[in-house]
């Protein structure tokens, strides 16, 4: 087990008479990749600033290695933190920029000149010392930003929402950076986002955030596929979510029929909420499987087609290489492993249907997709390409 380096303990943070984080717990460990995931206004960037120290909390503590540091300024904090909008100073080069706080701190300039030109080539900006900083691109600006806060030799880095500003193949690329980074110094990262996909590649450890209140703390993984409730589902990539009753342990009543699944401990006829991803459902035909329905929309997303299913009244989202027309008839088939089955909270009933997906897209389908579209399988749960194009199912 790792030494924990950040211990939040009981903090209470209010603006204006609001309470923005009240009793908040939480603790860091020495060398993670750790991600603050949630909306705007969850939480998250005052958790980040209460351990900067730009925040003093009205109530509760902060240790770093188990030293009360609640009272301590930011410059004396073993961390440094990179923002959004990444604050270099225009009128130095990239040299000064990354040496500014080494001076500050009375290192000699041979030792500076050295670190310098260490951080430009972990950051892939060698060569560029005696750029100016308006001749950079926002990516190199951002890899300066990066330079000049490990060059100062910090325990912690500190990082809220720092690609927000770049485009989306510089964004990737970036996020490979920052996690090759991290893993090169060992610095424990604490990373401020409320995009979902960049929290779940990057991060060794995510703290999924609303209303100030931590959701669900885990690995990537364990958020995507075992989530805690129905907030940290839908906030986590797409998911049907629908009322469900467990019978028993292993067997679920949802959509009206049951299934086995992989879930126990809830008690015998326990009102639950029952997660299904999208891309774990499979097209088959309508009369093979105990649940079917009438495609109300469909999205070509590159890899895959988003296609809405009305069951029942309930839509559901299908993500799948295989293709349908709007108001083709399918199955929707399941297994054990595709389920998973969550307490009822206060988010129940507040997220999964997606009635309000498929209006907004309704207008933009057209039905003339049927030359690239097959027929289901029904053994094989593939579509078959006909000549002369696909017939209905």
């Amino acid at each position: 087990m790792k030494d924990t380096i950040i211990s939040l303990k009981d903090i209470t943070v209010s603006y204006d008479g609001e309470q923005i984080l009240g009793g908040f717990n939480l603790e860091i460990h020495d060398g993670e990749f750790v991600t603050l995931l949630g909306p705007s206004g969850c939480g998250k960037t005052t958790v980040l600033r209460t351990i900067a120290g730009f925040i003093r909390p009205d109530a509760g503590d902060v240790f770093f290695y188990d030293q009360k540091i609640t009272a301590l300024p930011p410059h004396r904090r073993e961390v440094n933190t990179i923002f959004q909008k990444y604050a270099l100073f225009p009128h130095l080069n990239v040299y000064n920029n990354i040496a500014f706080g080494m001076r500050l701190k009375g290192r000699s300039e041979k030792e500076i000149k050295e670190t310098v030109h260490r951080m430009l080539a972990m950051v892939n900006l060698t060569g560029y010392a005696h750029r100016g900083i308006g001749q950079l691109s926002g990516g190199q600006q951002q890899r300066v930003a990066i330079a000049r806060a490990l060059a100062n030799e910090p325990k912690v880095l500190l990082l809220d929402e720092p690609l927000g500003a770049l485009d989306l193949k510089l964004r990737k690329d970036m996020q490979a950076e920052l996690k090759k980074i991290q893993k090169q110094t060992g610095i424990t990262f604490v990373f401020v986002t409320h995009d979902q996909e960049e929290a779940l590649s990057m991060s060794d450890v995510v703290v999924v955030m609303d209303g100030g209140v931590i959701q669900q703390i885990g690995s990537p993984t364990d958020i995507y596929n075992e989530p805690k409730n129905a907030f940290v589902a839908d906030f986590i990539g797409e998911s049907n979510i629908l009322d469900g009753m467990m019978q028993e342990d292993y067997s679920v009543r949802v959509a009206g029929h049951n299934f086995r699944c992989l879930d126990s401990g809830f008690g015998k006829n326990t009102p639950v909420d029952v997660v299904i991803r999208p891309e774990d459902i499979k097209v088959v035909e309508p009369d093979s499987t105990l649940i079917a329905g009438d495609v109300t929309a469909v999205t070509f997303k590159g890899v895959h087609y988003e296609i809405i299913v009305d069951v029942a009244g309930f839509k559901w989202m299908i993500q799948s290489t295989q293709c349908c027309r709007v108001g083709d008839r399918i199955g929707l088939s399941l297994t054990p492993d595709d389920i998973h089955v969550m307490k009822k909270s206060e988010y129940s009933g507040m997220y999964g249907d997606y009635s309000t997906f498929s209006d907004e897209m309704g207008e933009a389908e057209t039905e003339g997709e049927g030359d690239s579209c097959g027929k289901v399988n029904a053994s094989s749960g593939t579509w078959a390409e006909e000549e002369g194009g696909a017939d209905e199912i």
